[in-house]
């Protein structure tokens, strides 16, 4: 049997606990952001959690991220004696720019880490505008 004597991490816990996310009030996920070459690329921390407990959407731009964690065991003979691993639902929302092709993400779920690499839209790509050259008789108007 495990035994602890940290009053002030027995309060952590028990704040955690109360803490947790619900369907209708989510807690926060940590993530990373950054750019790499032609895609903008977010990481996201979920340990613990099935790929199949996550929940991608876009609407108008608005990447929601959901994602929840259950409970390891269950059953009438399991008795927890340490419980510091959080449960429950986790929720983020990214508002994607126009420069960001929402309609080719790509997700992928690797060692408790979801990774969502976005293509930058070809028109936000650089591009090179063509100069013409010669001279255009200015247009006329007729009144």
């Amino acid at each position: 049997m495990l035994m602890r004597t940290d009053a002030f991490r027995e309060f952590d816990r028990l704040a955690q606990q109360v803490f947790t996310g619900t369907w209708s009030r989510p807690a926060a996920m940590p993530m990373d952001a950054y750019r790499e070459g032609e895609e903008f690329v977010v990481a996201f921390d979920l340990p613990g959690v099935c790929p199949e407990a996550i929940e991608l959407s876009v609407e108008r731009n608005v990447l929601t991220v959901k994602a929840e964690r259950r409970p390891a065991t269950s059953g009438d003979k399991v008795e927890m004696q340490v419980a510091e691993r959080p449960l429950g639902v986790f929720s983020r929302q990214l508002f994607l720019g126009d420069a960001l092709d929402a309609d080719r993400i790509d997700a992928s779920y690797d060692a408790g880490v979801l990774t969502l690499r976005i293509p930058v839209a070809e028109k936000a790509k650089p591009r090179r505008i063509e100069v013409a050259s010669g001279a255009r008789a200015p247009r006329q108007i007729n009144a």
